[in-house]
C-alpha cells in the first residue's frame, strides 16, 4: 500500500512581488515620453526653430564696414543664437502641459497612480525627464545655432568666442529657462487637469500679461505695475539668457540733459530671473502636489 503526499505551500512566506524602484519608475516615464509620436515632435520643432530663426537673422543682419569689438561681437553671437528660444518656450509650454493632461484625458493616469499608489514618485518621474528632455533639445538647438552661425558671423567680421564665460552662461541658461517654462505648464496643467485649461492660462500668462502690464505701466508711469511685470515669468526668466556687457552701457538722457521719468520696475540680472522663475514653479508645483494627492485620477 503506497500513500500519496500531496506537497503543501509555505503560508508563511508572501507571495513573490515586484519591487517598486525610483529607477523603474523613471525608465517607465522615459518610455512613455519618447514613443509618443508628438513629444518627437515637438522636440524635433523646437530644435528647427531655434537653428532656423537664428539663421535666418545672422543671414540677414547688415554690418557693412562697421567693426565690432570684442564685447559687441560676444553680445551678436549670444542674439543670434537665442533669438529662436522666444517662440521655442510656447512649444514647451504645449509640451509641459499635455504630457500630464493628455493622461487625464485618455484615463492613462489610473494606471499609472495603481502602479505608483503614492503618486508622488510618478509626478516627480515625470518631472524629471521631462526637465531633463527639454533641457537636452533647448541646449541641441541652441548650440547648432550658434555653430551654424558661426561662419557667417565671422564672415562678416564679427569674431565668435564660444568659449567665453559671458557667451556660454546665457546660451545654458536658455535652456534652462524653456525647460523651468515647461514645468510650469506641467504643474498647470496637473492643476486644472484640461489641455485647453492650461494652455490658456499658461500662454495668457506669458503672451498677454507682459503686454498689458507693459501697457498700463507706459501710461501709468506706475512703479508697482512695471514691477508685477518684470516678476512675470516670461520677463523675469528671459534674463537667463541676456547677455550681460562687460563695460557699463550709458543712460539715454532728454533734451534737458536729464534721464526722462519711465517705470521701471525691479532690476534683475541671470541669477535674480532664475530665482523668481524657480519660486513660481515652487508655488504651483506645491499646489499640483496637494491636488494630485488628495483628488481622484
Amino acid at each position: 500500500m503506497s500513500t500519496t503526499i500531496t506537497p503543501t505551500r509555505d503560508r508563511t512566506r508572501p507571495a513573490a512581488r515586484g519591487r517598486l524602484t525610483a529607477g523603474g519608475i523613471l525608465a517607465s516615464e522615459w518610455i512613455k515620453i519618447r514613443t509618443v509620436r508628438s513629444t518627437i515632435w515637438c522636440f524635433g520643432i523646437l530644435i528647427l526653430l531655434i537653428v532656423g530663426i537664428g539663421m535666418l537673422i545672422a543671414t540677414l543682419t547688415e554690418v557693412g564696414d562697421q567693426s565690432f569689438d570684442a564685447d559687441t561681437s560676444r553680445s551678436l553671437s549670444v542674439l543670434i543664437g537665442t533669438a529662436g528660444v522666444n517662440v521655442a518656450v510656447l512649444i514647451a509650454a504645449v509640451l509641459g502641459a499635455l504630457i500630464i493632461t493628455g493622461e487625464y484625458s485618455t484615463g492613462m493616469i489610473r494606471s499609472t497612480f495603481t502602479a505608483v499608489p503614492r503618486r508622488t514618485g510618478a509626478v516627480l518621474a515625470k518631472i524629471v525627464v521631462l526637465t531633463v528632455t527639454t533641457f537636452v533639445a533647448t541646449e541641441v538647438g541652441v548650440w547648432l545655432a550658434v555653430l551654424a552661425t558661426a561662419p557667417i558671423l565671422s564672415g562678416r567680421g564679427v569674431e565668435v568666442q564660444l568659449g567665453h564665460p559671458s557667451v556660454v552662461m546665457p546660451l545654458l541658461g536658455a535652456g534652462v529657462y524653456v525647460a523651468l517654462i515647461a514645468l510650469l505648464a506641467f504643474a498647470v496643467g496637473a492643476i486644472l487637469r484640461s489641455t485647453a485649461g492650461a494652455l490658456a492660462t499658461v500662454l495668457g500668462l506669458i503672451l498677454v500679461a507682459p503686454v498689458v502690464l507693459a501697457i498700463l505701466a507706459g501710461l501709468t508711469n506706475a512703479e508697482w505695475i512695471a514691477t508685477v511685470n518684470s516678476l512675470l515669468p516670461q520677463n523675469a526668466g528671459a534674463q537667463l539668457y541676456q547677455y550681460a556687457p562687460s563695460i557699463d552701457v550709458p543712460v539715454p538722457v532728454g533734451p534737458d540733459g536729464q534721464e526722462p521719468p519711465r517705470a521701471t520696475g525691479v532690476i534683475l540680472n541671470g541669477w535674480g530671473g532664475f530665482g523668481v522663475l524657480a519660486a513660481w514653479n515652487a508655488v504651483v508645483l506645491a499646489l499640483a502636489f496637494v491636488l494630485v494627492k488628495r483628488r481622484d485620477a
